[in-house]
């Protein structure tokens, strides 16, 4: 990875690697359908933001990314409405995903004050 990307990469990473355990305990029923769709989100998500951190359109990337964050926020709050995570759970990943988030909308921010003033 080049030196300049920011950590938010390796953050998604972690709240992935604990988010895919407790999604294959879902039952069967959801497991392929809202689980699946819950992961392959968020790896979609990793792989707009790897591929900003690689590319001169970064902010495009970005915005998807951001976009896509609000999609899994309310895909992981029916899994918890559901009663597929516990609060406790649900807790954890919607403050991770938030800070992610945070994190996206803060590169967003450096990405247009870089570009506004003609770099």
């Amino acid at each position: 990875m080049p030196p300049d990307v920011p950590p938010v990469i390796d953050k998604l990473y972690d709240l992935i690697l604990w988010l895919l355990p407790h999604i294959a305990k879902f039952p069967r029923s959801q497991r392929f359908v809202l689980g699946d769709r819950i992961e392959r989100s968020m790896l979609d998500v990793q792989e707009l933001l790897i591929e900003a951190a690689y590319s001169r359109r970064k902010t495009d990337l970005l915005r998807q990314a951001n976009i896509q964050l609000e999609k899994i926020r309310y895909l992981i709050r029916l899994a918890k409405d559901l009663q597929l995570f516990s609060l406790r759970q649900y807790q954890y990943a919607a403050e991770h995903i938030d800070e992610v988030g945070r994190m996206v909308g803060g590169w967003i921010q450096q990405q247009e004050r870089t570009h506004s003033i003609g770099f």
